[in-house]
């Protein structure tokens, strides 16, 4: 097992997939050194959870910044005065919450985001819970046969199959829907590591394929890939910032505190073209 030595105190969530961090404090810009390690961190465990951040919007993205370029989301407004910040809300009537199912965010766009930063405004006495799963560890378990087959298929990924939240910004019809074409099997422009880059939220079916010819090989990789072995689980709290990588994981926002109001703030950070 690989033992971790980082400018800060962390312990893993699981044998594959994730970190808390401790001892940070992101109102402040980290120095180099620091920043250094939380970026191999992040790396390595594809999931970053800090917590205790009273963060007001600016010092939020400051620190995005410092990670990434933050990006707009295509289907929802930002805060007032931070456009970058979208506002994930689920209010106590409700019973739908956002992005419900396990996927890896906006897949359907061309250069899908590299990471996602999620800063817990208000959350509910119990439940809410995020899951995530390590889709490199996903790759690496399949046998050498699948892995051939998959290197060469790409995948059709839709915002049609999405469940996002329609808001006055979706009333365009320019950004109504949105399809992008992916390699099944991505290779991380920071690490080299390969990772599987399907997901059941977005992706439709195999370029040059129908979806009924997609469908066995797409059902059976949706659900290896969620397997326990390759997951870890995110309790929320007041100021619990969490960070992924959308190119090495997918997560999934469980769905079980009706009657309760949750409020997060979410930057996605630019990404590049999957290969």
């Amino acid at each position: 097992m690989v033992i971790d030595r980082f400018a800060f105190d962390c312990e893993p969530l699981s044998p594959v997939i994730g970190l808390e961090v401790r001892g940070l404090q992101l109102d402040r810009p980290l120095d180099a050194i620091t920043l250094a390690d939380l970026k191999a961190a992040f790396h390595r465990h594809h999931v970053l959870v800090i917590r205790d951040q009273a963060l007001s919007p600016a010092q939020q993205i400051a620190f995005a910044e410092q990670m990434g370029e933050p990006d707009i989301y295509p289907f929802a407004a930002g805060i007032d005065g931070f456009p970058v910040i979208t506002p994930v809300v689920k209010e106590r009537d409700q019973t739908r919450n956002f992005g419900g199912t396990w996927h890896s965010d906006t897949t359907y766009l061309k250069r899908p985001p590299a990471a996602t930063m999620l800063l817990a405004q208000e959350v509910p006495p119990v439940g809410g819970d995020t899951l995530f799963a390590s889709q490199a560890a996903a790759y690496e378990a399949l046998s050498n046969g699948m892995k051939a087959l998959l290197a060469r298929l790409r995948a059709v990924n839709s915002s049609a199959k999405a469940n996002f939240v329609r808001t006055s910004m979706s009333d365009d019809p320019e950004t109504q829907a949105f399809d992008a074409v992916h390699p099944v099997v991505r290779t991380h422009p920071e690490t080299g590591a390969k990772a599987l880059y399907v997901n059941p939220g977005h992706t439709v079916h195999f370029e040059g394929m129908t979806e009924a010819e997609s469908a066995p090989i797409l059902d059976f990789l949706f659900e290896h890939q969620k397997q326990e072995i390759f997951t870890c689980r995110v309790r929320w709290g007041p100021g619990t910032l969490v960070i992924w990588d959308n190119r090495a994981s997918l997560h999934l926002p469980l769905n079980d505190y009706h009657g309760h109001r949750r409020e997060m703030h979410r930057i996605t950070l630019k990404g590049d073209v999957p290969v």
